[in-house]
């Protein structure tokens, strides 16, 4: 029987992971419970272990010590390889190697694979979602175009439609918005914005070490310096000029307008 989610409203759950590798402590007591719904940032700055507990968050590295909970099941107590089909991970370094269309990467969310399964032939009704996501992210005319030929911001469009393919209630981005124009950056915010609108079910974590990348749709936040949790809770909270500052160990500004945050140096 492939596995279900038994999550009862508690998505992730970390308790006090701690994670060494060749004796240097990567990771150092950390601590997050996520609930349906919720979307969590990851901020820090370079070094601090972000991208590594989204690895431990979406099934590829175990703790050193604790317990990480995915959708109800214990790292080291399931089998990660079915755990990770119930996850959507999106990043934008994806390792295709063949020039396919977004029509063609989109639909590999349904294999799991990188590249299209030899004499696979997708179903009409995946055919048809395929479809659906690839407008969600604003890419219907867009569709037919080749992987070379695709701008870096619509790379990352197409592969969160890709990660969305199996509709996973869990949905993981790191640095989505990494190398992207101003343009680019914006449309794609915007539709992470959409997305999490019309899907109140999905629960996302997103890792940046910029504020100004974070969608307006942000609801909890946490900042990690040197691997350890100096705040998390609900964002508004967390991103604060003072604990911002601390954990950048530099002196920023934080401001909110019109739901976005941005970061100036200076008090």
């Amino acid at each position: 029987m492939p596995l279900v989610p038994v999550h009862h409203g508690v998505v992730l759950n970390a308790d006090k992971i701690d994670l060494v590798r060749a004796g240097r402590t990567l990771l150092d007591r950390v601590s997050m419970t996520v609930l349906t719904g919720e979307h969590w940032a990851l901020i820090g700055p370079n070094g601090a272990g972000k991208s590594t507990l989204l690895g431990i968050l979406g099934a590829y590295a175990h703790p050193t010590r604790g317990t990480a909970e995915i959708l109800g099941h214990r790292l080291g107590r399931v089998n990660v390889h079915e755990l990770r089909t119930l996850i959507g991970q999106v990043n934008p370094r994806h390792p295709l190697e063949s020039a396919r269309t977004v029509r063609e990467i989109v639909l590999t969310g349904a294999t799991g694979t990188i590249e299209l399964v030899p004499r696979w032939t997708p179903s009409e009704a995946e055919r048809s979602r395929a479809d659906e996501l690839i407008a969600l992210m604003g890419l219907t005319a867009r569709a037919d175009a080749r992987w070379p030929h695709l701008s870096q911001g619509e790379r990352g469009r197409a592969l969160i439609a890709r990660a969305l393919m199996p509709d996973p209630p869990l949905l993981l981005l790191d640095e989505p918005a990494t190398g992207l124009d101003l343009a680019a950056r914006e449309r794609l915010l915007a539709a992470i914005d959409v997305l999490r609108a019309n899907r109140p079910d999905l629960t996302t974590v997103l890792v940046t070490h910029h504020l100004e990348e974070l969608p307006t749709s942000t609801s909890h936040a946490m900042l990690l310096r040197d691997g350890a949790v100096l705040a998390s809770g609900p964002a508004d909270r967390v991103l604060t000029t003072e604990l911002v500052s601390a954990c950048f160990d530099h002196p920023v500004t934080i401001t909110r307008a019109n739901g976005r945050w941005s970061a100036t140096a200076g008090h």
